[in-house]
């Protein structure tokens, strides 16, 4: 080879193109359009639901029901929570909880004195003691989340009440529902208004419940739920009513879906 030059390898060929795979089409009939269900209120039929809670039960319905609650007992720990605060009292926590609800997003860099809400937070305030009045719910379902915070309450010397609402309640601490709150801090001019409420539920709802808790007596569901016969049928002599068994309204009732 001649000096000055070099030599010059063959070129390799490129590879040639990944062929590609062409898909498939799925075929579409334009006679068939898509007609998505839209479930929104004035629009499709609404799908089948379980209605039997808002079904209003013939009166031989309810008549059993009213015999089989009154053989029913319920222990006092649960029997406490039918006996809420009355209209009256019970809006005056409410009044003072729409001062202290949790923060806003311009409200956080403050760090204001807010109420404490829910199951767990509540009673690890409560054995801490740092609870200054505590609202519990009355119809909290399980009702096996809030049983045993009255007499951890009693135990510590903290003052507590039963209201009515869940919503109610959940609407204070912006959520849906809440099954207790409790109030640990208040501003200064508040302290006077809190002391008041602790002093009024402590003397006419705490003692009560206290005692009724005690003495451990089991009460029938009758009085509390008001399924109480009317007064035109409890003045009838008691050889005019039925006379059924026991064990006949039992079974009549595990029959009704």
């Amino acid at each position: 080879m001649p000096k000055g030059k070099k030599a010059q390898g063959r070129k390799v060929a490129q590879a040639p193109a990944a062929v590609k795979k062409q898909e498939a089409k799925k075929v579409i009939n334009p006679l068939f359009e898509k007609r998505p269900k839209n479930f929104g209120i004035g629009q499709d039929i609404q799908p089948k639901r379980d209605l039997t809670h808002f079904v209003k039960r013939p009166c031989y319905i309810r008549l059993q029901w009213q015999i089989l609650y009154k053989q029913l007992k319920v222990p006092p720990a649960i029997n406490q929570f039918t006996q809420a605060l009355d209209r009256q009292t019970a809006t005056h926590p409410l009044k003072l909880a729409q001062k202290y609800r949790p923060e806003m997003k311009q409200e956080k860099k403050q760090r204001p004195p807010v109420l404490q809400a829910g199951v767990n937070t509540v009673p690890t305030l409560v054995e801490n003691k740092k609870a200054q009045l505590v609202v519990i719910v009355h119809d909290m379902d399980p009702i096996e989340l809030v049983v045993f915070l009255p007499a951890l309450c009693c135990k510590m010397g903290d003052p507590y009440c039963i209201t009515k609402g869940m919503a109610r309640l959940g609407h204070v601490v912006h959520r849906k529902t809440c099954t207790t709150i409790a109030f640990t801090q208040v501003n200064s001019e508040d302290k006077g208004a809190l002391a008041k409420l602790v002093e009024a539920i402590r003397t006419d709802y705490d003692d009560d419940m206290t005692t009724s808790a005690v003495t451990g007596e089991a009460t029938s569901l009758v009085q509390n739920q008001g399924l109480a016969l009317p007064t035109w049928k409890r003045q009838r002599p008691k050889s005019c009513l039925p006379n059924w068994p026991a064990e006949c309204t039992l079974l009549s009732f595990l029959y009704i879906k």
